[in-house]
């Protein structure tokens, strides 16, 4: 079982991204949930190419005066996710404040992704997918448009970044623990070179 540290992270309207966590762990939409105080914490253990991967996801709140309790968890993420809401243009704009803020405290390899939630509710959308799209592709970052309400892409959303992390999970034991056959072929050649170097010296002593 491979465990994978993730936080989740909003701006503006914390509320919705809660939704979208809550879809995610419960299967079940509530639209009276009030703002994450602080920190919130959800577990969910899921199967990734025929692995267990444990996901602990926190939420964070998006509002201002919590951004230094926040911050603390960046360190320890190994995947963050950003989420606005399409009806609403400020929590859009917010994105690259999170970003930077993730920058400045996260672990440079940490893997991130930008949700676009409430896409059901187009009659009221102020944030086009085309923009949400550009921006991710800014940052060099997925990009998913979601509902929560309607249970579209909240499931597909996790497990690519899932995915990513247990990728980026793989690469780092891989360079950690390079396989034998590399080490032999290394070995093998400094034993070469010295069979080399000792059959030079042998033909000078002839010569």
């Amino acid at each position: 079982e491979i465990s994978c540290v993730t936080g989740v992270q909003t701006c503006a309207l914390p509320i919705w991204k809660t939704c979208v966590l809550f879809r995610f762990s419960e299967d079940a939409f509530n639209a009276t949930f009030i703002s994450t105080i602080g920190i919130d914490f959800k577990i969910r253990t899921i199967e990734l190419d025929g692995k267990k991967i444990k996901l602990q996801i926190w939420d964070t709140a998006g509002q201002e005066r919590f951004r230094t309790i926040t911050t603390a968890y960046y360190r320890g993420a190994m995947g963050i996710m950003l989420v606005y809401d399409i009806t609403n243009e400020k929590s859009f704009d917010n994105i690259k404040n999170w970003i930077r803020n993730i920058e400045e405290h996260a672990s440079a390899d940490v893997e991130k992704m930008i949700l676009g939630n409430k896409c059901d509710m187009n009659d009221r959308r102020q944030v086009s997918k085309e923009r949400g799209e550009q921006l991710a592709i800014e940052y060099g970052i997925k990009f998913m448009e979601t509902s929560a309400k309607a249970s579209i892409n909240v499931e597909e959303a996790f497990f690519t970044l899932a995915r990513d992390i247990k990728v980026n999970m793989e690469k780092r034991l891989e360079a950690q623990n390079p396989p034998r056959g590399s080490e032999r072929g290394h070995q093998l050649g400094n034993d070469d070179r010295s069979e080399e170097h000792t059959s030079e010296l042998q033909s000078r002593k002839i010569s």
